[in-house]
Order: C-alpha cells, then structure tokens, then sequence
C-alpha cells in the first residue's frame, strides 16, 4: 500500500491504470464534491444520486487510459458527471421537468444582493430560483459551476 495523498490528480490517474487503491483516492477526492454538483443543476438524491456516482466512477475507471495527463482531470470528471447526469434525467422523465438549485445553495447568490427591505430573503431565493430554472441548460450549468462550484 502507497501513500498517495501527495499525488496529483493526473498522477493518480497514471498510478491507478495499474493499482486501484490510486483509483481510490481520487473516489474519496471528488465523491463529496461531484455529489454537491449533481444536487446543484438536478434535483436527483437519495438512492438514484447514489447509483448515478456509482455510475460516473465506473465510466472514469473504465476510461482511465484515454485521459490525456497533461490536461487538467477535475475538468474530465465534471464534464463526465454532467453528461451522466443529463442522460440520468433524460431516462428519469419524472426528473426532467424540475432541475432546480436548491434554496441552501442560492443563499450563496442570495446573500451578496443588496436590496430594499421589504422584500424577504424568500423571495429573492425564489426569484433566482425561477431565473435560473428559465435559463437552458447549458447556461444554469455554467452559473453553477462557476458562482456555486468555484470554478473557472
């Protein structure tokens, strides 16, 4: 047994064609973070976000050797954890109608907007809520990934 906590994620990735407690690591690094996605731009949780995770580190195991190391992995595992999700709904049609950010998640927004009194924090929770929902997919994603997730 190695030590990879020090490992990059493109290491690890090169490290876990041959040892799956690399592989493992990287599991423990993004099932926390792809799961906040997941909830994030779907409404999916419970036992369906479980499989659907289940399912994403499956595809990443299985495609571990068409990774090109000298990109960056976060931005291929998100892009992999997107398509999955998209697809997950798409076969849940009970999903495909509600995909919406959670109100925790747009007290982020929510909180950095200066306003009159007289409007709640409610309010301005459902008002995003509803302008994001409006928005097509690819843009809500963006707006996630970027303000929600940090990323670039």
């Amino acid at each position: 047994m190695g030590d990879f906590s020090h490992k990059t994620d493109e290491q690890l990735v090169s490290l876990s064609i041959d040892d799956k407690e690399a592989f493992w690591v990287l599991v423990k690094r993004y099932q926390e973070k792809l799961s906040r996605y997941i909830r994030r731009i779907s409404l999916i949780r419970g036992d369906g976000l479980e499989d659907l995770l289940q399912d994403i580190f499956i595809k990443v195991y299985v495609n571990l050797n068409s990774f090109d190391t000298g990109l960056k992995f976060s931005s291929w595992i998100y892009r992999i954890t997107h398509n999955e999700t998209i697809s997950y709904i798409r076969k849940n049609k009970k999903h495909e109608d509600s995909v919406l950010i959670p109100d925790e998640d747009l007290e982020l927004i929510a909180s950095e907007i200066s306003i009159e009194e007289d409007f709640s924090k409610k309010d301005i929770l459902r008002n995003i809520n509803e302008c994001i929902f409006m928005l097509k997919d690819k843009y809500r994603e963006v707006l996630v990934l970027k303000f929600i997730e940090d990323k670039s």
